[in-house]
C-alpha cells in the first residue's frame, strides 16, 4: 500500500455518498507498500479501506481481483470483502482512476517473525490454493519470464548506478531461468496470491487473522507462490536465510496440501525466480520513482543478497 493520488474533500464526500454506509468521520493515509494509493476511511458505521488503483494494475484485471476476493471470502479465508455501492457496483472511479472500497480487517503485521508465524502463513497459503481450485477466472502472470525481461531492459541504462555490474548479473540470471523454468503442465497450476509478504498478513495475539492485497494474484505454479513466501518470510533483518522459518512454513503448507516430487525438484529454480522478480520490481521502482509520491522505494539490494544465496546453495526440501 502507498499514496500516490491525493483526494480532494469534495470528491471524497461524493464517493462516500455512493454507499449506504453512513457519514465520513475521518481519512488516514496508508503509507506501507508500493503499488496503489490506499486510505483508511472511518465512517459512522465502521472502518473501510479505499484503494485507488495505480501503476501496474490494469483496469481490465480489476474484475478478476474483485471476484477472487469475493470467492475466497466465501470459503472462509480471512480477506477483505469488496463493498458494493447503492447501485450494486463494486468498481468505481475517483480522481479519474479506478477505485474500490473493501472491508477493514482487524489485526496488524508482525515485526518479529517466528516459526509459529511462518507455519500459520504456510497453512493459509495452502488454504488459498485449495479455495481457488474451483475459481473459474484466470489471469496471466505479467511478472514472470517475459515481464522480467522487459523490466531488465528498462533498467539497463541506470541499473549499475545501484550496484556495479548489476545489470549484467540480471541478464545472466534471466538466461538461466529461461533455460530451467518448468513447463506449464509439469506441476500443479492455479490461482496464486503472488505477494504474500509480512505486510500483507495480519495477526491478532500471534494468531493469523487476515490476508490482504490480492492485486498481484494470477495464474501460475502453486509451488511458485510458496517460493515467493519463503523469500519474503524466511530471512532475518540482515538478509540471512533462516532454515527453521522455512521448515515451519513448509510444514504448515504441507499439512494442508502436500508438494509432489516435481514441485520439490523445481523449488530451487522457483526460489531464484521469486528473488529475481522482487529484485527487478524494486529496482525499477527505485529508478522510476514518481516525484511527490508519499512512499519510499524498497531496497532492491535485499533481493540481490537473497538471489545470491539461492544461486550458491540450491535449496532442497
Amino acid at each position: 500500500m502507498a499514496v500516490y493520488t491525493r483526494v480532494p474533500d469534495d470528491a471524497l464526500t461524493e464517493f462516500v455518498n455512493r454507499y449506504a454506509l453512513g457519514n465520513l468521520e475521518g481519512i488516514k493515509d496508508i503509507l506501507s507498500g508500493v503499488e496503489n494509493s490506499n486510505f483508511l476511511l472511518t465512517l459512522d458505521t465502521g472502518k473501510f479501506i479505499l484503494t485507488i488503483y495505480e501503476k501496474r494494475v490494469r483496469g481490465e484485471d480489476l474484475p478478476f481481483f474483485i471476484n477472487l476476493m469475493r470467492h475466497i471470502a466465501a470459503k472462509n479465508i480471512p480477506c477483505p470483502t469488496p463493498i458494493a455501492d447503492k447501485n450494486g457496483q463494486v468498481l468505481q472511479h475517483l480522481c479519474n482512476k479506478p477505485a474500490a472500497l473493501v472491508s477493514f480487517l482487524n489485526g496488524s503485521m508482525t515485526h518479529a517473525i517466528t516459526a509459529a508465524h511462518c507455519k500459520q502463513v504456510g497453512v493459509a497459503l495452502a488454504q488459498i490454493h485449495i479455495a481457488t481450485s474451483d475459481f473459474n477466472d484466470s489471469r496471466a502472470n505479467t511478472l514472470s519470464l517475459e515481464g522480467w525481461a522487459g523490466l531488465i531492459t528498462r533498467c539497463l541504462e541506470k541499473g549499475d548506478t545501484v550496484q556495479a555490474g548489476l545489470t549484467s548479473n540480471l541478464v545472466h540470471e534471466l538466461k538461466y531461468l529461461v533455460e530451467h523454468w518448468p513447463n506449464i503442465g509439469s506441476m500443479p497450476y492455479g490461482v496464486i496470491h503472488a505477494d504474500l509478504f509480512p505486510d500483507n498478513v495480519f495477526f491478532d495475539n500471534n494468531t493469523l487473522c487476515g490476508i490482504i492485497d490480492f492485486y498481484f494474484a494470477c495464474s501460475d505454479f502453486l509451488a511458485y507462490d510458496l517460493a515467493i513466501s519463503i523469500n519474503a518470510w524466511c530471512f532475518d533483518e540482515n538478509h540471512s536465510f533462516q532454515p527453521t522459518l522455512a521448515q515451519a512454513m513448509l510444514s504448515g503448507y504441507q499439512s494442508v496440501r502436500a508438494l509432489n516430487a516435481e514441485e520439490n525438484a523445481a523449488m530451487s529454480v522457483l526460489l531464484r525466480g521469486a528473488a529475481l522478480r522482487f529484485l527487478l520490481t524494486r529496482l525499477y521502482d527505485l529508478l522510476h520513482h514518481p516525484e511527490g509520491a508519499l512512499v519510499k522505494p524498497k531496497d532492491p539490494l535485499e533481493y540481490v543478497t537473497k538471489l545470491k544465496f539461492f544461486q550458491d546453495k540450491p535449496y532442497v526440501l
